[in-house]
């Protein structure tokens, strides 16, 4: 498992070149407001489509969450992109015992309020117009592991281009008001489905 690292001087100039790099690559940003509890920490879960997904939902948390993100990702890419341990990346390796090990860290980062943890429980990456999300089943070991003291928040992520060169990127997020622990992952799945379609029609009736 590879830990985040923190290092002031690496973070800013991370932090800074991700908001670079999303501003350079999109003509907009754009989410909807929600509330956000500030005694609790957040679990954020997204759709997962593509490079930028966790570098988008960087700039949402910077503009409005506001809490210390950490996101799960893959050794693979841990390793690729070193410099995202500088922002809260923390690596989990699949089909390995140390995935438990990645997984119970998470767990623990949501102890703390000031924290969120970024995940995609789909685990690869599918198109970015699906019509069924399917989850692993390692973010119900978080969910029963961080004893529910935390915000649930879904996002889903779609970028289109309109009538401009550059793509816009649209976030819809959604505050849950249960966290599903001791459910099984199926009613975790169903929520974000229904959260994921609704989104998926909002988006295409789109009108710019």
């Amino acid at each position: 498992m590879i830990r985040n690292k923190n290092n002031f001087f690496m973070n800013r100039i991370v932090h800074y070149y991700i908001k670079w790099a999303v501003g350079k690559a999109f003509h907009e940003l754009l989410f909807n407001d929600i509330v956000v509890d500030q005694n609790k920490s957040i679990l954020l879960i997204g759709n997962h489509f593509s490079f930028w997904d966790g570098l988008i939902l960087y700039c949402v948390n910077d503009k409005l969450l506001k809490k210390k993100l950490h996101v799960m990702i893959l050794e693979e890419t841990a390793r690729k992109e070193r410099f995202l341990k500088y922002v809260g990346a923390f690596s989990v390796k699949k089909d390995s015992k140390s995935i438990v090990r990645s997984l119970d860290y998470a767990a623990e980062l949501l102890e703390d309020p000031a924290n969120l943890v970024l995940m995609f429980p789909q685990g690869k990456l599918y198109a970015n117009f699906v019509t069924n999300i399917y989850f692993e089943k390692g973010v119900m070991r978080i969910i029963e592991k961080a004893t529910g003291n935390f915000q649930l928040i879904f996002a889903s992520t779609f970028i289109q281009y309109f009538k401009h060169k550059k793509p816009t990127a649209t976030v819809y997020l959604k505050s849950e008001p249960e966290n599903y622990a001791g459910e099984n992952i199926d009613k975790l799945q169903d929520a974000y489905q229904r959260h994921y379609e609704a989104s998926r029609v909002l988006q295409t009736e789109f009108d710019i």
